[in-house]
């Protein structure tokens, strides 16, 4: 009996990404920046093995910390949901490799009472039609 196996998959992480970011709805939060940290995990499909001489056998993980980097920064943004949101989708338009992500994205400073609130969205890349 043959076994019927899943794709290989990578997982790429970032941990407590710290960016200053215009976000917020509040009046005070729409004076200037404040930080946020980001969280993600990015699971690619393998296309084959990696080539220790050749970045372009894997996923640049430098590729992907400067797109997130851009988006979290470039613009005001009120909600985090809408800037989780915007993270997700543009990921997928711009690394078809990445088939599955976890991103989470808390403000430190929200509440003096707790270490931060956030935003967490997980989402697997919509099957081809």
């Amino acid at each position: 009996m043959c076994a019927h196996y899943l794709p290989a998959t990578r997982r790429i992480f970032f941990e407590r990404m710290a960016l200053e970011a215009n976000i917020g709805i509040l009046e005070h939060e729409r004076q200037g920046t404040q930080p946020i940290y980001v969280d993600a995990q990015f699971d690619t499909l393998l296309q084959g093995p990696s080539d220790d001489q050749d970045i372009n056998s894997v996923l640049d993980y430098r590729l992907l910390r400067q797109h997130i980097i851009q988006v979290c920064t470039s613009r005001h943004v009120n909600l985090l949901e809408t800037l989780v949101d915007e993270l997700c989708s543009t990921i997928f338009e711009r690394f078809p490799s990445i088939i599955w992500l976890k991103i989470r994205i808390s403000k430190p400073q929200a509440f003096a009472d707790c270490a931060a609130v956030g935003i967490e969205m997980e989402q697997r890349r919509p099957a081809e039609r």
